[in-house]
């Protein structure tokens, strides 16, 4: 049986170890690694896109970093319940046009028993911004 430690119940101090898991993962940009901490049938919205499956969430992640180039993470702890974080996070991008943006948000992950995700919802707003003014290099 698959498992992604830690487990739920959460205590703080495993949501901050999930939550880290999570950004180190996310910014290896590695469709295939990051997908094998979801649920087979993990259910996403992804600002206005809706994902299902680890096939999907592969594509999606995949298209995604064609778009989004030079991508950095940061998570940051919100809150939880015992098989249920909340995070919010912020992250840098270029465009294709070398144009740079930060991209804000907060995200609701619930998992399962054996500490894999089977749902992420996700609101994020983008903002221009000058190279110059980038946190994250």
């Amino acid at each position: 049986m698959e498992q992604k430690h830690p487990l739920p119940p959460f205590t703080f101090e495993t949501a901050l170890v999930k939550i880290q898991a999570a950004e180190d993962a996310w910014n290896t940009q590695d469709p295939e690694k990051i997908s094998k901490a979801y649920t087979i049938d993990s259910e996403w919205r992804n600002r206005d896109k809706f994902v299902s499956g680890r096939e999907a969430i592969v594509e999606f992640l995949s298209d995604k970093w064609k778009r989004e180039l030079n991508y950095k993470l940061k998570k940051e702890y919100w809150a939880h319940t015992d098989n249920r974080i909340a995070v919010r996070f912020e992250y840098e991008y270029m465009n294709k046009d070398g144009h740079w943006f930060r991209a804000y948000g907060n995200e609701n992950w619930e998992f399962d028993e054996n500490g894999l995700m089977r749902k992420r919802y996700a609101s994020i707003n983008d903002l221009a911004i000058n190279e110059e003014d980038r946190k994250f290099k």
